[in-house]
Order: C-alpha cells, then sequence, then structure tokens
C-alpha cells in the first residue's frame, strides 16, 4: 500500500498479495517460463491498483480538507518513485557501457534518456517498438514503460479528482459527479482502445490515455466498494455476502493466472484480452472489501507473499536489466542460469529498496517545504536526462572506431533488392517483381519468399548472370510460403497483407512458367505439423503444374545472439575478451529439423519438387559461426550477410544441378539443368 500519506488507506494484506502476484507473473514470462507466457498481464493488475489506491487517497484528503495539495501530492510520488528508477538507470547503464557495443549502446541511452522523465511509454509508442518483437527483447529499459503511464496518470488524475468531486458550495463531496465523470473516461478509453489495438496496437499498447480505463476500473471499485472498507472493522457478515465475496475472490484470481497461461505475444494486445485481467484484479479488490479475509485474500496474505509485495517495485525495475544483461553475457540459454539471474534480480531488488527506496519514502522532510523538494526532484530528473544523452553522444563517438565500423557495416549487407523497392514488407499487398537479364531470354529462374528466402538473391544472381537466363524476384519480408492465416506479432494483428500478396504472387509466377522456382521461408514460424505440410502443399499445387521445378530451400539456423554485435562486442574493450561469450553456436535445432522433414514430405507429392538443406555449408561441423576466415556470415541472428551468400553461388548451383539430375521422378527437367549447365561450365570467380 501507499506510505507516507496523513491520509493513508488501512494496510490490506490482499493489495500486497496481489502484487506478489502481478510481479511473479511479470517476471515469470520475462524470464521465459513456458507455460506463463502471458504474464505480462500483471502490468495491466498494477494499473488496476494504482487507480484503486490513488484514487482513495485522493477522496479521503478532499473529503477531510476540501481541497488537494497538489505540491505534496507530486512530491509524495517522487519520493516513492524516483530514487529507484535512478539507482537502476545508473547503476544499469555503467554495465551496458562496459558490456554491450557502442552499436547497441545509443539506443539503450535514448531509451534511458526518456525513462529518466517518465516519458519512454510514448518514446515507445512513436517508434513503433513492439513490445512482443523480438528488437523489443534487447532494449533495457523497455519495462519502463508501464512506469512512464503510471507517472502520466499521477500527473493528470488529481486535477480530474478535485473538479468531479467539488461542489457549488464547498461543502462536502460530489461523489457522484465522479462516478459518472470516471464512468465517462473509463467508457471512452476502452472504446478507443479497442479500435486503436486493431490498427495501431503499439499505440494502445504504449500510450496512457488508451490505458486510462484500467485505471478508472479500480478508481470505481474504490468509490463502489473500498470507501471505507480499508479501515473499518470486519463484523457480522451474512452468509450471501461471504459466498460472493468468495465466489468473486478466487474468480477474479483466477482469471489473472489463467491470462498469463493463455495469452502470449501472438494475439492483438491489449484490446479485449485486457478486459480479462482487468476484471480480474477488480474482482479480487471488491472481494476484500470490508476486511473480509477468507477465500483468495487468505492466499494473498500469506507471509511470503507479503514479503514479495513489498518488494515488488524494486524487483520489477531490477529484473529486466538483469536477465538481458546476463544473456548478452553467457551465449547458453539454459533453464538453469535464467532461475539465477531471476535469483540475482531478486537480491538487488531486496537491498535496493532496503538501501533506497524504503529509507527515502519515510523521510518526513521531503514535505516540509515541498516547493523545493518538487523543484529539487525535476532537476535530478533533468540532470540524468542530461547524462544519458552525453552517454548517446559518447555511443555515437565510440561507433567511429574502424573495428566498429566493419562489424555495424555487416547489419546492412543486406541483399541490393530491397533498395529497388522489390519488398514492400506489411505497408501493402501490391506484388513488386523485380527482372534481371534481358526480357527475350529463353529460361526464366523465379526466386520467392521472405526475407529468408530473399537472402539468397546474391547467390542466385550469380548462377542465372549469363545469356538465355531471367532472374525474377517477387519477395515480401516476414511473409511465410505456407498458405496458412499467419498472425505477425510486430504489428499486433494477422498479416492479411501477407495471404493476399502471397495468392496473387503464385498466379503471376504460374502465368510466367518458369524453368526454376526457388521458395525459401523461415523455419521458425509456429505452425503446427498439419500446417506446415498441407499449407506449403497449397502453395506447391500452384506452383508445380506451370514450373519446369520448384525448390524449397531450407530455412537457415538461428543464433541466440546478434552476429556483428557479438563480434563488436569482442572488439569492445578488449580487457574485458576473455569475459565474453564465443561467437558462434551449434546448428542442433529440433524444431528446425522437423520442418525441413514437413517440408520433404509436401515436397514428396509433387514429381517435379525438391527440398534442398545448404546450412552444412553455412554452419560446417555443426557449428554456426558469426565470422568465418574473416568473413561476417550473420548480419543480424538469422539473417545472411549478402557477401557471404555470394559466396554460395558455386555450391548453390551445384546442388540445384545434382539435386535435378538424381531425381528420377522429374522427366523434363535433367534436360533444363543440362542446358543450364553448359551454358555455365566456369562459374564466376568468387
Amino acid at each position: 500500500m501507499l506510505q507516507g500519506n496523513e491520509y493513508r488507506l488501512g494496510y490490506r494484506a490482499d493489495i500486497e498479495g496481489l502484487r506478489a502476484i502481478a510481479i511473479l507473473l511479470v517476471v515469470a514470462a520475462h524470464a521465459g517460463v513456458p507455460w506463463l507466457p502471458g504474464g505480462f498481464v500483471g502490468v495491466d493488475v498494477f494499473f488496476v491498483l494504482s487507480g484503486f489506491l490513488i484514487t482513495g487517497l485522493l477522496t479521503r484528503e478532499v473529503a477531510t480538507t476540501g481541497t488537494l495539495g497538489f505540491t505534496k501530492f507530486y512530491v509524495r510520488r517522487l519520493r516513492r518513485l524516483l530514487p529507484a528508477l535512478l539507482t537502476m538507470l545508473l547503476i544499469t547503464s555503467v554495465f551496458a557501457i562496459v558490456v554491450l557495443t557502442p552499436g547497441d549502446q545509443g539506443r539503450q541511452a535514448t531509451a534511458a534518456a526518456t525513462a529518466s522523465v517518465w516519458l519512454s511509454n510514448m518514446h515507445f509508442a512513436f517508434s513503433k517498438l513492439d513490445y512482443f518483437s523480438p528488437d523489443a527483447g534487447s532494449n533495457l529499459f523497455l519495462h519502463t514503460w508501464s512506469l512512464g503511464v503510471e507517472e502520466q496518470f499521477y500527473l493528470l488524475w488529481p486535477a480530474l479528482v478535485l473538479w468531479a468531486l467539488r461542489t457549488k458550495n464547498g461543502q462536502g463531496t460530489n461523489t457522484a459527479r465522479l462516478k459518472v465523470s470516471l464512468l465517462i473516461v473509463g467508457s471512452t478509453s476502452l472504446l478507443a482502445c479497442l479500435m486503436v489495438t486493431r490498427s495501431a496496437p503499439q499505440m494502445a499498447f504504449y500510450l496512457m490515455p488508451l490505458r486510462a480505463w484500467q485505471f478508472s476500473a479500480g478508481a470505481l471499485a474504490w468509490l463502489y466498494f473500498g470507501s471505507g472498507a480499508a479501515t473499518s472493522t470486519p463484523g457480522p457478515a451474512r452468509p450471501a455476502n461471504i459466498r460472493s465475496q468468495t465466489w468473486a475472490g478466487w474468480s477474479g484470481l483466477a482469471l489473472i493466472v489463467c491470462s498469463g497461461i493463455w495469452f502470449d505475444g501472438n494475439m492483438p494486445y491489449p484490446g479485449w484480452h485486457a478486459l480479462l485481467p482487468t476484471a480480474g484484479a477488480v474482482a479480487v479488490l471488491v472481494a476484500g472489501k470490508q476486511g473480509f479475509t477468507d477465500g483468495a485474500s487468505s492466499l494473498l496474505s500469506l507471509r511470503p507473499l507479503q514479503a514479495i509485495g513489498r518488494i515488488s517495485y524494486a524487483w520489477y525495475l531490477w529484473h529486466w536489466p538483469v536477465l538481458l544483461l546476463g544473456a548478452s553475457l553467457v551465449a547458453y540459454d539454459s533453464g538453469l542460469y535464467r532461475v539465477g539471474l531471476v535469483a540475482l534480480s531478486l537480491l538487488l531488488a531486496m537491498l535496493s529498496y532496503a538501501w533506497v527506496e524504503s529509507p527515502v519514502r519515510h523521510q518526513s522532510r521531503w514535505l516540509v517545504r515541498p516547493g523545493r523538494s518538487l523543484w529539487a526532484g525535476l532537476g535530478v530528473m533533468v540532470a540524468a536526462n542530461v547524462t544519458c544523452i552525453s552517454w548517446f553522444n559518447a555511443a555515437v563517438k565510440w561507433q567511429n572506431d574502424p573495428q566498429q565500423q566493419l562489424y555495424r557495416q555487416a547489419h546492412i549487407d543486406a541483399p541490393v533488392i530491397y533498395s529497388m523497392g522489390c519488398d514492400d514488407w506489411y505497408h501493402s499487398d501490391r506484388v513488386r517483381i523485380c527482372a534481371f537479364g534481358s526480357q527475350d531470354a529463353q529460361h526464366t529462374a523465379v526466386l520467392m519468399g521472405d526475407s529468408i528466402g530473399a537472402q539468397w538473391f546474391p547467390a542466385l544472381a550469380e548462377i542465372f548472370n549469363r545469356p538465355g537466363w531471367r532472374l525474377m524476384v517477387l519477395t515480401k519480408s516476414s511473409c511465410p510460403m505456407v498458405d496458412e492465416p499467419y498472425f505477425y506479432a510486430r504489428i499486433g494483428r494477422e498479416y492479411v497483407e501477407c495471404a493476399n500478396w502471397r495468392k496473387q504472387a503464385l498466379l503471376r509466377i504460374a502465368s510466367i512458367k518458369p524453368d526454376i522456382v526457388m521458395l525459401g521461408t523461415v523455419q521458425s514460424d509456429d505452425f503446427s505439423q498439419a500446417q506446415w505440410v498441407q499449407g506449403t502443399e497449397r502453395v506447391l499445387s500452384v506452383l508445380s503444374p506451370d514450373s519446369g521445378h520448384v525448390y524449397l530451400i531450407r530455412g537457415t539456423p538461428h543464433l541466440p545472439f546478434d552476429g556483428p554485435e557479438c563480434l563488436a562486442g569482442r572488439n569492445w574493450l578488449p580487457w574485458l575478451s576473455m569475459a565474453k561469450r564465443r561467437c558462434e553456436a551449434s546448428v542442433s535445432n529440433p524444431h528446425g529439423d522437423d520442418v525441413f522433414r514437413w517440408l520433404q514430405e509436401a515436397a514428396s507429392h509433387f514429381g517435379n519438387v525438391t527440398a534442398i538443406d545448404m546450412n552444412p555449408l553455412i554452419c560446417p561441423n555443426g557449428k554456426c559461426s558469426a565470422q568465418r576466415d574473416g568473413q561476417v556470415v550473420f548480419r543480424d541472428s538469422q539473417h545472411l550477410t549478402a557477401s557471404f551468400v555470394r559466396t554460395l553461388g558455386h555450391a548453390l548451383q551445384a546442388k540445384l544441378t545434382h539435386e535435378s539430375r538424381t531425381d528420377a521422378a522429374t522427366a523434363s527437367m535433367p534436360m533444363r539443368a543440362e542446358a543450364a549447365g553448359r551454358e555455365t561450365k566456369q562459374p564466376p570467380s568468387k
């Protein structure tokens, strides 16, 4: 509960326990607990709790004094939240300077700068950083978005409460008007949230006005069920009330926990899904009214949950950067290692609570001259912001080191087709073909796929850069070559542009009647076996009848780290190189092996389709290295650099020719392959 307020609410153990449940869910989700992928709903619970508690404090003060002390209110909020936040920002930033590369430090410094002034949620929203995307998972300060939402709520909520509660004659409070006002604010915010989640899910996720309905839900729970309940002495209760409160408590807790189990990043969020944990939190709050301590309230009052609830804010601050920095230091990602990181973050939270948060929040001198305290707090925030900006400027300078520049260039070593506008990503469903070679060429090869398929363009450009051949490229990033509905987490909705584009592209290719089709897609998409096989078969059923031969290229391995960043890290602060991980990983991937078998199964139903595997050439001897023989292999964690792919041109050509000649079920392809071989007896020099 909130402390240090002369209008403080009485202690409710069930609320402290609910805080514990919320933070446990968040930490579990971020630590990768497989059966709690939706643990991020713990933040929704925190929003409801804030609405409940802050509204209780404000209404108590207005009822007692007839007004609000805005300055004191803001000082209490800064006293409660700012010291622990700045401590985390400072220590995390120092470790980031040592552990992370200059190329990565710039974006970390930007996020830290906005977090220091409670604006990181707006930074992430307008930079369109999806909370559930892999890119977001490497930002050390991503978790501060919710703190920004809460502080912006604290900034505006007191004025709304005071305006709604005041009466014309200044006598008493107009609670009815406050309830109506909150119903209007809540319903408007909820409607906007539902609508925006469909078109711009990042905005709905990060921005306070689109989360205000959750604060309003907590506020209304206070006004209808919580007012006076926290300090009342429980008396005889009717059996019907006991049953209803018991049912509400267990149902609310079940809604929260089930949301954590059921939800994941592959759904539009918040949207209507957020109604479940929000309703669950409200139900638990209502169940604990008038000092009711049975049912779920008794569970939430257990001492271990009370202890965790007390340090929930500190643990929220520390768990995320510890998990990310720990992962950046060690190449393997074992469950035991993650448990160790979680334990370390809990220890830091306990120390932060004991040495920073608790001592400061109970200091009364902050309120002796609240105006000065407020200006001092704002000054510290500005100083922290300026320091983070200085860090950003320094990181830009450090990036100019020649060795760092080399690996930065690897990040943009992508096929030229992207700069030609061939790939329109999710922005439209238009089919844009990039063609290379004479329009009158006798033979045609087609490359179709997502970004994993597109990465093979440099090799194919060398193979088919000869008289008599024309190469046509049709790609769409993040669009799997599997005819199945696909939820794209980065845009927070079903990727309908992909389905429309794929249908049109397949018809265009069929009309071209190409000699060769190269089809490539990522192997990590979360389709079932039936979806992989049947969805691929539906694609091949359009391509196969009008194509000479179709090749399914196996998806490339996925590194557990960013290749160029890892290489740059080994050359950043060399005196720490012994503590840094090797930039290699095992090629072993059971899911990838399964997907390739399923592709082979789909290919076996067509006489002119072959699945080929280039991974032994990419990762020889079962090891994937970010750099080999001086050549950077990966431009991120899963895409190959264009320079490296170009060196595989001759090997890919040999494999295509070999596969075609050994495919007994193919009647016309051997002649075409032999013809291609005659035209390309000597491959271009590499």
